[in-house]
């Protein structure tokens, strides 16, 4: 498994339609936290190894009505 975490920028008074949207429509996302300044959602996101993150994330995330704007991290090692 490979972790990332999207950052998502919203179309106006969509944070939340959006964040129930990447909740119940796109099963590699685990949790939607609500964030302050540039970004108004951070999205950790579980993919299979060798799934191309590109393609998840134009195709998948992108795609989702309201959402203006992401910013992805690629995580390599978590700390416990």
């Amino acid at each position: 498994m490979q972790t990332i975490f999207v950052m998502v920028k919203c179309d106006l008074g969509k944070a939340y339609d959006v964040a129930a949207s990447a909740v119940e429509d796109v099963e590699q996302v685990s949790e939607v936290h609500s964030t302050s300044g540039q970004y108004d959602l951070l999205m950790k996101c579980y993919l299979n190894e060798g799934d191309d993150i590109g393609r998840f994330v134009t195709g998948q995330l992108q795609t989702l009505p309201g959402v203006k704007d992401t910013f992805t991290l690629i995580t390599f090692k978590a700390f416990s």
